[in-house]
């Protein structure tokens, strides 16, 4: 069986880079999203949420600059749908690397996280 990727990531990322580099280490063929090209739809953001199981705002990069300097704070009001929204239309807030295969998926933060989702998909 063949196994395929989809990896969102910004290769200018030394995180990045280690996930491509352990994909590649694995054999995994992987489609390559360059998310801040190509930013991924809401509706791909809510598959990716669901995939990885979480609320929007734990696929934010808290900590980048633009999340400061549009004021914006994970204890705002807004609903999942708004920070998706957010999401869509600034997507150097989203965090990187994620990695899909079939239905699972992780934020290759650390690298390492590649290696359990292998092996959960080989259980």
């Amino acid at each position: 069986m063949s196994i395929k990727a989809r990896l969102y990531h910004n290769p200018m990322c030394s995180k990045s880079r280690a996930a491509v580099a352990s994909l590649c280490k694995h054999g995994i063929e992987y489609e390559e999203i360059r998310y801040l090209e190509t930013p991924p739809s809401v509706e791909d953001l809510v598959q990716i949420c669901q995939i990885l199981n979480c609320h929007a705002t734990d696929i934010i990069r808290h900590e980048e600059v633009l999340f400061q300097a549009m004021g914006l704070s994970l204890t705002d009001d807004r609903d999942h749908q708004a920070w998706l929204e957010v999401l869509h239309k600034h997507p150097k807030l989203i965090q990187r690397p994620i990695v899909i295969i079939d239905n699972r998926g992780v934020i290759a933060r650390p690298v390492e996280l590649i290696e359990s989702l292998l092996t959960d998909l080989n259980q």
